[in-house]
């Protein structure tokens, strides 16, 4: 008669689960704010030491990046964060473009009062937020591009957009101090995309939207002439 096999209980799961979700969004962040910089070898050692947690919820969270394109698994030699290049950043601002204006004007096609309000409230929040803590700010700022997106009715095309948004911060993040907004009224910007949107205008909120992501990428693509990212 075989013998029972001994399975882990729920609760045992469901740590091991949370350890990996916390490991996975604070390897996230660091890399996206620039911590971990791109090329740096991954080392488990270090990374158990420096997030307090245990190698198995590392390595798990690692690979749950590899998918999104943030680090990128080295042949029988670990991980390492994804590098950036002029190349890499021009086809993540393309592709941005391409499907966040796919999803805007699906999203104004679907408008109702719930979108509607959730969009003007997350914009509240974002010019509320101010830019004393960049890191907040991010946060209501990408909260404020979703919602734009919300209403467009797929799933895996949020999911692109989401993950297209992060690696586009990421350089915004490298950039540092010489991505400074003075010369730009980027509030304004946000504003008028706000107000074509709930105006139900698709032509002129996707307009503005665009208009919007390629003044901030000939200011990002202008920094490569001066200094290599990776440098």
């Amino acid at each position: 008669m075989a013998k029972d096999v001994a399975r882990p209980s729920t609760e045992v799961v469901g740590q091991e689960a949370s350890a990996t979700q916390k490991a996975y969004l604070a390897l996230r962040r660091m890399i996206v704010v620039g911590e971990l910089q791109p090329g740096e070898k991954l080392k488990i050692d270090r990374l158990r030491s420096e997030l307090n947690t245990g190698a198995s919820p590392i390595r798990e969270a690692l690979s749950l990046l590899t998918s999104d394109l943030l680090v990128e698994r080295l042949d029988q030699r670990g991980f390492r964060a994804a590098p950036t290049s002029h190349e890499n950043f021009v086809e993540i601002l393309t592709l941005r473009c391409e499907l966040e204006e796919m999803a805007l004007r699906q999203s104004i096609l679907n408008a109702d009062e719930a979108w509607e309000d959730a969009l003007v409230l997350a914009h509240h929040k974002m010019a509320r937020e101010g830019r004393d803590d960049p890191e907040q700010f991010e946060e209501r700022h990408k909260t404020f591009h979703m919602a734009l997106l919300s209403n467009c009715a797929s799933p895996i095309l949020m999911k692109f957009c989401s993950q297209l948004y992060d690696l586009n911060i990421r350089y915004r993040y490298l950039a540092g101090n010489a991505l400074n907004y003075q010369q730009r009224d980027v509030s304004t910007e946000h504003a008028a995309i706000l107000e074509a949107a709930v105006d139900r205008n698709a032509d002129l909120a996707a307009e503005r939207l665009l208009s919007h992501y390629h003044q901030t990428g000939a200011f990002l693509n202008g920094l490569f002439t001066m200094k290599d990212p990776e440098g």
